[in-house]
């Protein structure tokens, strides 16, 4: 059953992206150009290994943007897919820019495994990305990093930050899409309450958590989610968080997920009535981005933009 799973994936894999090629990183000069449609931008970044702009390690932050930003990317994402319009957009806008894919299937082997992460335990995950914070840091000589994260990369790193001791490495956390208190998609949450609903059977519950064992954290009330909200608040102390969520959200049920007391929070509509960006172009949203580069540089903060936004494909 693993194996013939495993084959399946690769194979799907394989069609919907066409294998990844390598890319060199761009010197600090280039100006990359900034996508602000998500499906298209997507599909396209799987054929690369890194996004335009990122994983330069000779790259030394500047006195204006002396910390860099490391982007984490969702579930089903990977370093390339999820950052088409972040990291070049940061890249231009003069920050050391880093991804790391995290989370791969034992299923899959490589190099498929590197196209769709986010996949195993997010306490697994975390270690990850202590590990990647540590390279960063080591190869910037920076004391601390910003995070960006889209989705799971909302909470993976916060995980990192509340039990892997990385708050003294993070001053801003800037959160795509989060939810900071669990979804209940379609009423899933019965899963974590119930022990085998609907008919599912003990072994195919251990095929889903082979595959995707991260799916049931997301639950609202999960074991995961409680321990991440232990003491009432996923925050810590030191660590400065930003929200940016949007009303038409289709995963995080509901939005108000994302939206955390103590926390600076921002709703899409609320600067853009025509932006209709649902969880997946909310990060490649041009309000979202403006409102992530005046959180990461407040002293040289521009008017956040209002154009129609569509869902999935942006807009002009």
């Amino acid at each position: 059953m693993r194996r013939a799973i495993a084959v399946l994936l690769t194979c799907l894999i394989s069609v919907v992206l066409g294998g990844a090629v390598s890319s060199a990183p761009a010197s600090a000069a280039t100006k990359f150009p900034v996508p602000y449609g998500f499906l298209l931008s997507a599909v396209a970044g799987g054929t690369q290994v890194d996004p335009p702009g990122a994983n330069n390690f000779a790259c030394q932050p500047s006195k204006a943007h002396p910390r860099p930003v490391i982007l984490l990317h969702g579930i089903l994402g990977n370093k390339a897919t999820n950052w088409q319009t972040y990291a070049p957009l940061l890249a231009n806008n003069g920050y050391c820019v880093f991804s790391l894919t995290y989370g791969q299937s034992p299923l899959l082997p490589a190099p498929a495994n590197q196209l769709f992460g986010g996949l195993v335990a997010m306490e697994q995950s975390s270690l990850q990305v202590k590990a990647f914070v540590a390279k960063v840091l080591k190869a910037t000589k920076a004391k601390k990093v910003d995070i960006v994260g889209h989705s799971e990369g909302t909470v993976v790193p916060d995980y990192y930050v509340k039990y892997r001791g990385g708050a003294k490495y993070v001053d801003h956390y800037i959160s795509l899409a989060p939810l900071w208190h669990g979804t209940d998609l379609g009423g899933l949450t019965a899963l974590t309450t119930m022990g085998a609903p609907f008919g599912v059977t003990p072994a195919l519950y251990q095929v889903i958590g082979a595959v995707a064992a991260s799916t049931t954290e997301f639950l609202a009330g999960s074991a995961f989610m409680t321990k991440l909200r232990a003491g009432g608040t996923p925050a810590v102390r030191g660590v400065h968080y930003t929200n940016i969520v949007t009303r038409y959200d289709e995963l995080v049920q509901p939005y108000t997920s994302g939206i955390q007391a103590g926390m600076t929070n921002y709703v899409v509509q609320d600067f853009c009535a025509m932006d209709y960006s649902e969880h997946f172009e909310i990060a490649a949203d041009p309000v979202a981005a403006q409102l992530v580069l005046n959180t990461l540089d407040p002293k040289h903060k521009h008017a956040v933009p209002c154009r129609l936004v569509l869902p999935f494909v942006g807009g002009s």
